[in-house]
């Protein structure tokens, strides 16, 4: 297999990404005939057939599925490279990817739109996911930078604190709970709603119960936060969910924190990468710059919108660990 050009490699990737030739074209800024003949010349030089048509789209074929990968993995390290070497003309830019479990996608808007303001050549690629999702991404390379709870045990990372992550039962103001104090004894026999096993606030109850020693009724198990929250503000059941995930709905009105003894449960918010791997410029910047201000956004974002139900402190924990203020991370 003879050298490839990156255009030919790139027409590839639209094709596959777009299932189209024309739309890989206006992709690419290029003509159809253009996208075509670097279709064609690839072909060449892999000797099989990459494409075939499918309908009106475009399909891979077996090569073609094979090649893509690593195509976008040579796209991406030739980015990577541009984005060094901006760097060091004192430019921070390139592409921001970034990985978050569902609950933590609250938490990040804010933080990127302050980040980006300083940094207007940074492009954001944020992927929200379960926390296998994440992980995956994560060992994969597809981002640099994942935000979860807790670290994960499948492989080495290096994860810094940047704030706490208060989570609390609420329920809608028209719920029989919602004017006075419950137990969690009490929450038995209204529909408690949590998340699926293995996410933060479902890994953080069931320890709560652990600890008081009482029994735990789930009334129903969702994967998504705002269908739990929708649920909740309905008045069909009890939320046991993140503060930060439900400071919109507490400041409109459609939910109250419900005060149970042992509550807020306080974890931490941790950013990541991979241990053994180099992490671009851009990245270690958007982490030294979480550690630092994390916790002021988050804590300003809650003021600013009358909505810390929890009323808790969210002070991060001493000892957390910075990122390398280099381009670099520690090998």
């Amino acid at each position: 297999m003879y050298p490839a050009s990156f255009k030919q490699l790139q027409a590839l990737v639209q094709v596959a990404r777009h299932q189209s030739v024309s739309r890989a074209a206006e992709a690419m800024h290029v003509t159809q005939p253009a996208v075509s003949m670097h279709l064609r010349m690839l072909e060449e030089a892999a000797g099989l057939p990459l494409t075939r048509k499918q309908g009106r789209n475009i399909q891979l074929t077996a090569a073609g599925e094979l090649l893509v990968g690593y195509a976008e993995r040579l796209l991406a390290v030739w980015e990577e490279a541009g984005d060094e070497i901006a760097a060091l003309k004192g430019v921070t830019s390139g592409t921001l990817r970034i990985g978050a479990v569902m609950t933590a996608e609250h938490l990040l808007p804010p933080m990127l739109v302050r980040f980006t303001s300083g940094h207007p050549g940074v492009r954001i690629k944020l992927q929200v996911g379960s926390r296998p999702e994440v992980i995956g991404m994560l060992s994969r390379d597809e981002i640099d930078l994942a935000i979860m709870g807790t670290p994960p045990r499948e492989f080495p990372t290096s994860a810094s604190r940047f704030a706490r992550h208060p989570m609390a039962f609420f329920v809608a103001p028209s719920h029989p709970l919602a004017r006075g104090k419950a137990s969690l004894e009490e929450l038995a026999g209204h529909n408690l709603l949590v998340r699926e096993p293995g996410s933060g606030t479902r890994s953080a109850i069931e320890r709560l119960y652990k600890e008081a020693n009482a029994p735990l009724s789930i009334g129903s198990e969702l994967s998504s936060n705002e269908a739990i929250k929708r649920m909740t503000a309905a008045g069909l059941g009890v939320a046991f969910l993140s503060v930060h995930a439900c400071s919109l709905e507490v400041e409109t009105g459609r939910l109250q924190v419900l005060p149970v003894e042992g509550t807020p449960v306080l974890g931490d918010w941790h950013v990541m990468h991979k241990a053994d791997h180099p992490i671009p410029t851009v990245a270690a910047s958007f982490h030294e710059f979480m550690v630092e201000h994390g916790q002021q956004v988050i804590t300003g974002e809650l003021e600013g919108g009358g909505a810390d139900p929890a009323g808790v402190s969210t002070a991060p924990r001493s000892g957390s660990t910075r990122p390398p203020s280099s381009g670099r991370s520690p090998r």
